[in-house]
């Protein structure tokens, strides 16, 4: 079986995810998902409009998930890849190039976003109405 992991905040679910979430899937059998928690968007400094717990639940209902997990902290990635015995290491191509070190332990992938999408895009249209 090959697994693939993503990670994500999944704050005001879009198509953006959703669409992100399909094609890690499509390049594996079984999908875990590590949905950042409250307590480390605060340390990155990010405000959620949605509870954590709530984020975890809304992606653990999509279909392509198999798995749901809590990001914690920057440095989890490699002790997650190994807990989970993880083939492929999925993120957005806005990261690209930031977690090529994962390499020594999966391979690593980055998915272009989806165009004209993004949580911080509906943010600032829902400040302006």
């Amino acid at each position: 079986m090959k697994k693939v992991l993503t990670y994500g905040t999944y704050d005001l679910f879009h198509v953006g995810h959703l669409n992100l979430l399909k094609r890690a899937k499509e390049l594996g059998d079984y999908l875990v998902v590590a949905v950042s928690s409250d307590a480390f968007n605060a340390i990155k400094g990010k405000k959620c409009a949605i509870p954590d717990y709530e984020r975890m639940a809304i992606v653990e209902a999509i279909k392509y998930v198999d798995e749901v997990i809590p990001e914690n902290s920057w440095d989890q990635k490699v002790k997650d890849i190994q807990e989970h015995d993880i083939d492929i290491f999925v993120m957005g191509d806005d990261w690209k190039g930031k977690f090529d070190d994962l390499s020594e332990y999966c391979e690593v992938v980055y998915l272009p976003r989806t165009p004209d999408i993004s949580t911080t895009a509906i943010k600032k249209q829902l400040k302006l109405k």
